[in-house]
């Protein structure tokens, strides 16, 4: 067994942390009518150019950050599709509510769009057959769904974990396959067939339908979820021979409980056995991100020459994060910090531009944007404007965020602390060990912060009228 000093040192070795900036405050209210709202899917925040990553290739979404407030400590209240989309379109800790945001807008006199996925879908089965997954129609004055043949594209097929590699469409992983999740499909073509592309034009034909009137308009694009399908030239920028996947630290699942780990690991779902195809993954990751950020700078695009974007509030986001090898973890529902922390980025007329540390979380989005938009906040919402952000980006509006997977995790400013279902826990001083390798739980040094981090938990579920008595003493 390796100590827990070495591992850490194994792990930091060759990583580097991304410093934020913060711009002062802004002072005059902005003139906002309408709302944009961009949802990607299975978007993990640090593979964005914005957040640092020095590969990927998302020159739209930069931009966008350059134009808003990025924010950096942005967290999902759950841990996949659904119950995150329900979460934030509710804004609710768990569950629906009695009004959704986009009927909100609607009930105010608001045109509601929503174009693709904005509720969950299955990914790729009802993208597939067209169909509405579990969207909730008061939401809408009218919504529309983005077909697409996803894996069955003709094209360079891969089933990455069991090594296939085939050109032909029979037998291709698809819908409620074991492993779909492992799929990629590189083919030629412009793009124009895949549901996120048809989703940005639609939304664009909505701008320059209804761009007259305040608007609420959600577009909901599937990349980068599985399977990961664009055209060949999104992939040809990444060599995955050139791609660095996350370090495998010796013992590094030994003291993590066992609701803690996730469900699909690099032994049990094969891919261990083809290091090759790691990279290869990310490499199709990557490319999904970059075809999705093209279709989302065409809407901007858009936006801006029917000179909507002084009168409109953009917001990017995604429903979770999304494990690819870190701690031979992949996939989602879990809450580790690759998968609850999510991109976040708000550019509203008449705020300046700039980076956030404080701790958001998605539930805040609905009280954000009705504030922005000049409607009154209903009282069931749990989250909390992020308007005292926009303006002061030192502001803090909360101490917390909240996920939810097997249990609850409470992320504060420095420190990550999970408790699951049985009583398990887990502490990470976010500062020196920022890939939670290290399981502080059980070491005496760190009791008081334990105890501490416990009671703020408890705090934060029981202020959110979260029932916590299925969870047993950890000691």
């Amino acid at each position: 067994m390796t100590s827990p000093s070495i591992r850490l040192l194994a792990y930091l070795a060759g990583a580097c942390l991304h410093a934020t900036t913060q711009l002062p405050a802004q002072d005059a209210e902005p003139p906002i009518k309408n709302v944009l709202l961009i949802i990607s899917d299975d978007l993990r925040a640090n593979t964005l150019g914005c957040y640092g990553d020095p590969i990927c290739k998302t020159p739209h979404i930069d931009k966008l950050a350059s134009q808003g407030l990025l924010f950096t400590h942005s967290y999902c209240q759950g841990t996949w599709c659904a119950p995150s989309r329900t979460s934030l379109m509710y804004s609710r800790y768990l569950g629906s509510g009695k009004r959704t945001l986009g009927e909100h807008f609607r009930k105010n006199g608001f045109y509601s769009a929503r174009v693709g996925k904005i509720f969950h879908m299955a990914v790729p089965g009802d993208i597939i057959a067209g169909t509405n997954g579990r969207d909730v129609a008061e939401c809408w004055t009218e919504r529309f769904n983005s077909q697409g043949k996803e894996a069955h594209t003709p094209g360079d097929y891969a089933c990455l974990n069991l090594n296939i590699f085939t050109d032909t469409l029979e037998g291709r992983q698809s819908t409620k396959m074991p492993h779909r999740m492992f799929v990629s499909v590189s083919y030629e073509g412009d793009g124009s067939d895949q549901p996120d592309h048809k989703t940005a034009n639609k939304t664009i034909e909505l701008l320059r339908e209804h761009g007259e009137k305040p608007f609420f308009i959600a577009a909901g694009f599937i990349r980068p979820h599985y399977p990961m399908v664009a055209p060949k030239q999104y992939f040809d920028p990444y060599r995955w021979q050139g791609l660095q996947v996350p370090k495998q630290v010796k013992d590094d699942l030994a003291d993590i409980p066992k609701l803690g780990l996730a469900s699909s690991r690099s032994a049990g779902n094969g891919i261990e056995r083809h290091p090759d195809n790691q990279k290869r993954m990310w490499a199709a990751y990557y490319a999904t991100i970059t075809f999705m950020d093209a279709q989302v700078g065409r809407i901007l695009k858009e936006l801006d020459r029917l000179g909507l974007r002084e009168s409109t509030a953009v917001v990017f986001t995604s429903d979770h994060g999304y494990h690819l090898g870190d701690h031979s973890f992949w996939l989602k529902s879990n809450v580790h910090e690759e998968v609850t922390r999510v991109p976040l980025i708000i550019s509203a007329p008449g705020y300046k531009p700039g980076q956030s540390k404080s701790i958001v979380e998605l539930v805040d989005l609905y009280p954000t944007l009705s504030e922005l938009a000049g409607l009154a906040v209903p009282g069931n919402v749990q989250g909390l404007s992020l308007v005292p952000v926009l303006k002061d980006p030192a502001a803090k509006v909360k101490e917390g965020a909240l996920s939810f997977s097997k249990g609850h995790s409470w992320r504060t400013q420095n420190w990550a602390y999970m408790r699951y279902k049985d009583g398990s826990e887990e502490l990470y001083d976010m500062r020196s060990d920022p890939g939670q390798i290290i399981n502080l739980a059980d070491d005496q040094k760190y009791e008081a912060t334990r105890k501490r981090m416990k009671v703020g938990l408890s705090a934060r579920l029981e202020n959110a009228g979260i029932a916590t008595d299925r969870a047993k003493p950890a000691r």
